[in-house]
């Protein structure tokens, strides 16, 4: 019995609904069987931008950061739950199993990263500060913040056909975690796949409403409606990336846009890698890995193989010998290796693209029109053999260097200086990522140093990392992933720096205590209160600018003799006088600075047990002026900023510590941090 194909639907505006129109037949990549329809037609875009815009916006701006990570947790953990769902659905678009993993799991642990590096980097706070106070006065009553706020559009994001929930994922999560609504818009082939993943998570009701909204099919007139507080990201070719950049709204409203686009990324084989030791076996595996991962349609797959022309014959029989062993075939079935392009169309375009590459290179080995199957039917699947390539003059070449075969193909070309090979993998005019496989230490500095300017990511390779190396073609979420010129000029991901690319950075100005308003973190200058010492506060009754002004502790030579002693820390300047007196910094014996962060701990620290858990750590510890014998030390301990984590009975709260001489001067300046319980005694909790 024929199964009718489903038809794809959006959900726009609180509810799926479905496009008007017939729509476009997506067929199964490997077998190709009808899958589903797609059509967005009828779909009143602007309303679908003001949905995000007027509903979500607010309910995710009122959220901190913890909450929000806290959201993105759950949901990834409810979608891992759901997994194989998906791995069943995925079998459609061609990928195999190993393939499906980097999509739908990559993409669910992508979420959970950003999830967890929210909850660990960010505070529990609706707003973000950026850098340190900048004084603008000399009597410290002007002062400045930059701080970092969510914008208060909607970020659009268009994405390509080769990942359909991590390219989503990916997105969303840094998107969301900034606090700005999302809309998905996937590209047709495989958006089934996106359709479904999107279906489970509006049923989670993790999400507030209108926080993420799908287009199955064309956006229509969407980009007419986008302002300066929204932004578009785009993943697929640079062609269709430049056409949407240079709407005419995008360019008025100076909508901010993130694209990756073509990349020829390379990958080189250092000179003292050669036949025999183990950075060239890791290379020929890399290669073909690259190639045939995915069928070779990543945007990160290795699209020119630069070798020593030394070692280049060599290279080439491994790769042709490892590459002939390549089962392709149904992607369900186990003893495939490589299975099918996303559609019959791509594979087209793929063989066209190889003619292209002929006119400076040759194939070597494989075909692309003699299609070798294990199993399924080699023309009603997208199948396509790997195809390896050789350029005997990269130099002279353009092809190779401009031309995209997105699919299992590479092109071998040869250098015969590191010199050689950095300026071949810059011809490819930006990518997102290069590799250089090198034990050498030199090789790695020349290389690495000369292609960095013209590329997003640079993986080195050898022996000691081959076990744990995620390899070249990985984009990780706290790394960036994006590169300059033909890669598009964008950066996603990278941890937290992906999170700011959905927020405005604003330079406010203004007096210490109303900046300290804004920004929910005590400044210098700003109010202060003495009453019970912090140390006795539970994080319910503790307040920012709660501070404590401690007693005095006179230095002696008694005490630095003992502490160098008891530490073995005997560095000259704090045991030898004239030594310490020929240091351009002194001008006699000082205290150790260690020693001076010790005794302003024993002025500030109420020692009963309390609400004050645990010390873990200080930050920007800097000694500003040399302590003698003879000068007394007092601590100012200001409670600076608290966050109160969401699933604990405690917070961390940090304090602005600074310690003073007997003339006012700021001898030590460091942020200490500590656990403090929610409530004290924990039975007080009603």
């Amino acid at each position: 019995m024929t199964v009718a194909p489903r038809r794809l639907e959006s959900y726009v505006c609180g509810s799926w609904t479905p496009g008007t129109g017939e729509g476009q037949l997506l067929l199964d990549a490997a077998t190709g069987d009808p899958v589903a329809r797609i059509d967005s037609s009828g779909i009143d875009f602007a309303a679908v931008l003001e949905h995000g815009r007027r509903v979500a916006g607010p309910r995710l701006r009122a959220m901190s950061f913890h909450d929000r990570a806290g959201m993105l947790k759950a949901l990834g953990l409810a979608l891992m739950e759901r997994k194989e769902e998906f791995y069943a659905e995925s079998l459609h678009t061609g990928a195999t199993r190993p393939d499906g993993w980097i999509d739908i799991e990559g993409g669910i642990g992508t979420m959970l990263t950003f999830a967890s590096k929210g909850r660990r980097e960010l505070p529990n706070t609706r707003v973000l500060t950026d850098g340190a106070v900048e004084g603008l006065s000399k009597d410290g009553s002007f002062v400045a913040q930059h701080i970092l706020s969510p914008l208060q559009g909607v970020a659009v994001h268009i994405n390509a056909f080769n990942f359909p929930i991590w390219g989503m994922l990916e997105k969303i999560a840094p998107t969301l975690l900034a606090g700005m609504p999302c809309v998905v818009k996937p590209a047709s082939q495989t958006a089934y796949l996106t359709e479904l993943c999107v279906r489970r998570i509006i049923e989670t009701g993790l999400l507030p409403e209108g926080a993420l909204q799908l287009i199955s099919g064309s956006v229509g007139d969407l980009l007419d409606h986008v302002t300066g507080q929204d932004a578009v990201t785009f993943t697929g070719s640079a062609s269709t990336g430049r056409r949407l950049k240079a709407h005419p709204a995008v360019i008025a409203n100076s909508v901010r846009f993130t694209m990756e686009a073509d990349s020829l990324n390379a990958s080189i084989l250092g000179p003292d890698a050669g036949p025999g030791t183990p950075e060239f076996d890791l290379f020929v595996k890399e290669v073909t890995r690259e190639m045939t991962a995915k069928a070779g349609q990543k945007c990160t797959a290795i699209r020119r193989v630069i070798a020593p022309r030394a070692h280049v014959q060599a290279l080439v029989e491994a790769l042709g010998e490892r590459l002939g062993k390549t089962a392709l075939g149904l992607p369900g079935d186990a003893a495939t290796r490589m299975g099918a392009l996303a559609s019959l169309e791509q594979r087209a375009e793929v063989r066209a693209r190889i003619r292209d590459l002929q006119a400076d290179a040759e194939i070597v080995a494989g075909s692309p029109d003699e299609v070798r199957v294990s199993s399924g039917d080699a023309e009603r699947g997208a199948f396509l053999n790997p195809v390896l390539m050789y350029c005997d003059r990269p130099f002279a070449a353009t092809a190779v260097h401009e031309v995209e075969a997105f699919g299992p193909v590479s092109t071998v070309m040869p250098y015969d200086t590191p010199e050689e090979a950095v300026e071949l993998s810059r011809m490819g005019k930006g990518s997102l990522v290069t590799s250089v496989f090198t034990d050498d230490p030199a090789v790695a500095e020349e290389i690495v140093l000369g292609a960095a300017p013209f590329h997003g990511r640079v993986l080195i390779g050898n022996r000691a990392s081959a076990k744990t190396s995620t390899g070249h073609g990985s984009p990780l979420a706290p790394l960036v992933h994006g590169g300059p010129g033909r890669a598009g000029g964008g950066e996603e991901m990278g941890g937290i720096r992906g999170v700011k690319h959905y927020m405005q950075r604003t330079a406010v100005q203004g007096c210490p205590r109303l900046l300290s308003a804004v920004t929910g973190r005590w400044i210098e200058g700003a109010a202060a209160q003495h009453d019970v010492h912090p140390f006795r506060k539970s994080l319910a009754e503790l307040r920012i600018g709660d501070q404590l002004v401690t007693a005095s502790r006179t230095v002696t030579l008694e005490d630095v003799e003992h502490f160098a002693h008891f530490t073995g820390d005997t560095f000259y300047a704090h045991m030898d006088a004239a030594a310490a007196k020929a240091n351009p910094f002194f001008e006699d014996r000082v205290a150790h600075g260690y020693l001076i962060a010790s005794f302003a701990a024993g002025l500030f620290v109420e020692p009963s047990p309390g609400p004050v858990l645990a010390n873990y750590g200080v930050d920007n510890l800097r000694f500003l002026t040399p302590v003698y014998f003879g000068d007394t030390l007092q601590v100012r301990l200001t409670c600076k900023e608290i966050n109160p984590r969401a699933n604990a009975e405690h917070g961390e709260v940090r304090w602005d510590c600074q310690v003073t001489n007997q003339d006012g001067a700021v001898v030590a300046q460091y942020d200490v941090l500590t656990m403090v319980a929610k409530h004290w005694p924990p039975e007080a909790v009603a």
